[in-house]
């Protein structure tokens, strides 16, 4: 026989919408007192309900055509960025940002290191601060924007708070550069740069916890060697499209390059450089070092910072 009747799912659902729905065990104690306390006699039964039944109450349809509607948590908007993916059309000068976290110990933070990557040359340049607060990003990004060396014009990011603010907005508006956000149920509108997450900064930043204080030393590091390392000696692959006998297109990769390989490879990429800037002096410096010095001097450089890193957090 049916234990509960359906004027307990009546009651059930009454005392929800009275409660802004609680938990089982909260409800149940309620249930308790209503009958043990108060001497309500509705209440005998459920009174003596299991937590996991009252949810099984909670599903029927009597408890759901009496129990009042319920909001989705509604998104806020922001009217700072729009929501598409950008289409630079063969042309540099659209970048890719994401934020890269060093991990915590002990509830102290570890230091952000800030990915910026063009989407049609691979032009890469990170940075490393304390914190995604506007008070570290603000100069973090300026000093990037002029690391390029090409004139930018879109700057696209996830939905995240660091970089959808009017901070950003502000210093992005006045450069002319358009600001554009990832869209929602579109997970690969940002994969170039999150690829670029685990395929440079962590394989050389690692996981292990850095803490804050020595994001000033790792954005030397970064501006000084690797930086330059990797857009003028690191080996990229670029997408190329294949249609096979049955009309199906595949991604293939077979074009290795360096990045600024690729971006002298582009027709009438002077008319894409900043003032000041040539292809002469791209070659110039890609011709400074070859591809393994450079990689050697980095990589000196980096177990050079690391023991300083070391050595401190150890004493």
């Amino acid at each position: 026989p049916r234990v509960y009747t359906p004027e307990d799912v009546v009651l059930l659902a009454e005392v929800d919408a009275a409660e802004a729905y609680r938990n089982g065990k909260a409800v149940k104690k309620t249930f308790e007192d209503m009958y043990g306390l108060y001497g309500d006699i509705r209440f005998e039964r459920l009174s003596k309900i299991s937590v996991s039944h009252l949810y099984n109450l909670r599903g029927t349809r009597i408890y759901q055509s009496r129990s009042l509607h319920y909001e989705k948590t509604r998104p806020t908007q922001s009217v700072i960025g729009i929501r598409k993916k950008p289409q630079p059309e063969g042309k540099p000068g659209y970048l890719r940002i994401d934020s890269v976290h060093q991990g915590d110990r002990e509830k102290e933070k570890g230091v952000y290191h800030i990915n910026l990557v063009d989407e049609v040359s691979q032009w890469e340049i990170v940075g490393c601060v304390e914190g995604i607060s506007e008070m570290f990003l603000k100069p973090l990004l300026e000093d990037a924007l002029l690391q390029f060396p090409f004139v930018i014009h879109g700057f696209h990011s996830d939905n995240g708070s660091e970089y959808v603010n009017k901070v950003v907005a502000k210093l992005l508006q006045a450069r002319l550069i358009e600001q554009t956000k990832s869209r929602s149920r579109h997970t690969n509108d940002n994969a170039l740069v999150e690829g670029k997450n685990g395929a440079v900064v962590r394989r050389h930043m690692g996981y292990m916890h850095i803490p804050r204080k020595y994001a000033q030393l790792i954005n030397q590091w970064y501006r000084d060697f690797f930086n330059l390392y990797v857009n003028f000696h690191r080996q990229c692959a670029f997408p190329e499209k294949d249609m096979d006998e049955r009309g199906k297109i595949r991604i293939i990769y077979n074009d290795y390059r360096t990045p600024c390989q690729k971006l002298l490879s582009l027709e009438k990429v002077g008319e894409y450089l900043k003032l000041g800037i040539t292809k002469e002096e791209l070659i110039r410096m890609q011709m400074m070092q070859s591809h393994v010095a450079a990689a050697k001097e980095m990589q000196e450089a980096k177990h050079q910072l690391f023991t300083q890193i070391n050595n401190q957090v150890v004493h």
